[in-house]
């Protein structure tokens, strides 16, 4: 069974009478109208306020998953499970019926069965999306999706480095850059995420370390500003 080691809070799937109560532990359950296999989740957090208490409820979701995951051998199909959902909820569509408070819990669940036989997701990701329906939590999925990341990487000793250009960066481009951050890091594994951004001019950045935390800027941008930094003036622009 995933635990976390925090206070505990805990919720009976189903039941009126649920409450958030630090100081007991009960058992997350839901076998959900799925037809699916139960789930059980002991999760644990700690009383806080505002974006931090988000931030601690979609990090005790994520990390009873992940625990769960791992524990089933299933670490890395549900790290690829969470990738689609999260790309599911990324639509404004999507993620605002499951919000909203109008649509019945019944209807909801109906749709994440609809979705889980198209996209193949695995039965305890799919009774995992009927208990944050249920227990009103599924407004927290994308923080959860990103907090999984975060679990997922430390348990596989991966770093998560975000390489950033004008242009797409071929493959042999990303499997040198992957090389140069584990040689950095010492990392066993490293996982690349691209993006574009043009006003880089030309050239790239990388991110990496815990949350982004540190930069190598190989852009022309980057230069630019240098060299206005040293000759004292305005900002410098190429003129094509």
């Amino acid at each position: 069974m995933a635990t976390l080691q925090q206070t505990s809070i805990t919720f009976q799937c189903r039941s009126p009478s649920a409450q958030y109560t630090p100081t007991k532990t009960h058992t997350l359950s839901f076998s959900g109208g799925l037809r699916l296999p139960k789930l059980t989740l002991n999760v644990k957090s700690r009383r806080r306020g505002g974006a931090k208490m988000s931030d601690s409820v979609a990090s005790s979701y994520a990390n009873a998953l992940a625990d769960l995951a791992q524990s089933n051998g299933t670490l890395e199909a549900t790290a690829k499970d969470l990738e689609t959902v999260n790309q599911l909820f990324s639509e404004e569509a999507v993620y605002k019926y499951f919000i909203n408070p109008t649509v019945s819990v019944e209807d909801k669940i109906n749709l994440v069965d609809s979705y889980t036989k198209e996209a193949n997701l695995q039965p305890h990701v799919a009774n995992f999306l009927n208990i944050l329906i249920d227990m009103k939590r599924i407004d927290e999925i994308k923080a959860i999706a990103k907090e999984f990341e975060v679990a997922y990487n430390k348990m596989t000793e991966t770093e998560l480095a975000v390489v950033t250009s004008v242009v797409p960066l071929d493959e042999a481009n990303l499997a040198q850059i992957a090389k140069g951050v584990q040689k950095l890091t010492g990392a066993k594994n490293v996982k690349i995420k691209t993006a574009i951004d043009e006003s880089l001019v030309a050239g790239f950045t990388i991110r990496y370390g815990n949350g982004g935390s540190k930069l190598i800027d190989m852009s022309v941008k980057k230069q630019l500003e240098e060299i206005a930094e040293t000759l004292e003036v305005g900002d410098i622009q190429l003129v094509g």
